[in-house]
């Protein structure tokens, strides 16, 4: 008889769907992602995601997708380069000059190679040119570190941040400093790139004053069309938020003909607020792979706990 009644007690307890968390709402993501695009051999190595939900900005939540995997940034680099300048403005450790504001802005706006040259000789003291005797090069090598330096200092790991941008190859020192393999390329990982977007948002990475000359340097229209694939706004994440309204977006964007990535901040009409950066590799020109990420995310967000 006692049997019997804790039998029939444990089958009248309700069953509670547990909500999500953050990690199965990332999964769900990279999951649909890839099976959207399986048509187009999207593969699991391929796609890197991190999130980072700021609905506390207190107590920010990370879940990630291949979140430390290194890999070739493109343009995203930029957004290091960018909070290594107007650190070491603050410090003084570099003079602010009208050319280097100007290179600042165009380097993050117009995603500008150029400029992006320029910052990074102004940051290392280091010029481009003619292949070094191994002693100079070893010297030169070492102040072209300084931003690697930087960011290691403040507990950044698994990245590589000393070269140049070019929209064709390298030429001289640029080019032997890469090494005969391309090994100290450039390299990201969507965890470090989506932590430097959060501590720029949250103030962390500067001060107050150029915490907002930042955020308005990455401020995105994403409404209307655009044909053009530099458009940072409507052609990467900000895709997903065609059709919507009261979303605010942050970005910095860059794409190769091998490497499609994005990095954003959105606000949302309820007060939600995520960094999510997305990786993709050998698919540049499967633009809706970056939006299907955000899509999932933004749609699943509200239910996690």
């Amino acid at each position: 008889m006692i049997k019997a009644l804790v039998v029939l007690f444990v089958l009248s307890v309700p069953v509670i769907a547990q909500q999500p968390s953050l990690q199965d709402l990332v999964d769900r993501a990279a999951r649909t992602t890839l099976e959207q695009f399986a048509d187009k051999r999207l593969q699991p190595d391929q796609l890197s995601i991190t999130l980072i939900d700021l609905r506390d900005p207190k107590r920010p939540l990370t879940a990630s997708v291949r979140g430390n995997e290194r890999i070739y940034p493109a343009s995203v680099v930029k957004l290091f380069y960018l909070v290594a300048a107007h650190r070491w403005l603050e410090d003084k450790k570099i003079e602010q000059t009208p050319e280097l504001t100007r290179a600042i802005r165009d380097m993050i706006v117009d995603s500008s190679n150029e400029a992006t040259q320029y910052v990074l000789d102004v940051l290392t003291h280091t010029t481009s040119g003619y292949e070094l005797p191994p002693k100079e090069m070893q010297e030169w090598q070492y102040k072209r570190n300084a931003v690697n330096r930087y960011f290691s200092s403040l507990g950044y790991t698994n990245i590589n941040v000393n070269q140049k941008t070019f929209c064709e190859d390298a030429y001289g020192r640029e080019r032997v400093s890469r090494g005969p393999n391309g090994e100290n390329r450039n390299k990201l990982t969507t965890d470090a790139t989506a932590r430097l977007m959060m501590e720029i948002v949250t103030g962390k990475a500067a001060n107050a004053a150029r915490t907002a000359q930042m955020m308005e340097l990455l401020k995105r229209e994403y409404t209307g069309q655009s044909s053009d694939p530099d458009d940072q706004g409507r052609r990467f994440t900000g895709m997903a938020l065609q059709g919507r309204e009261g979303f605010r977006l942050w970005s910095k964007a860059g794409w190769t003909s091998t490497t499609r990535h994005d990095v954003a901040y959105i606000e949302m009409p309820d007060g939600a607020r995520f960094v999510l950066a997305t990786f993709t590799t050998n698919h540049s020109n499967d633009r809706e792979i970056i939006p299907t990420v955000a899509r999932v995310v933004i749609e699943g967000l509200k239910d996690v706990k």
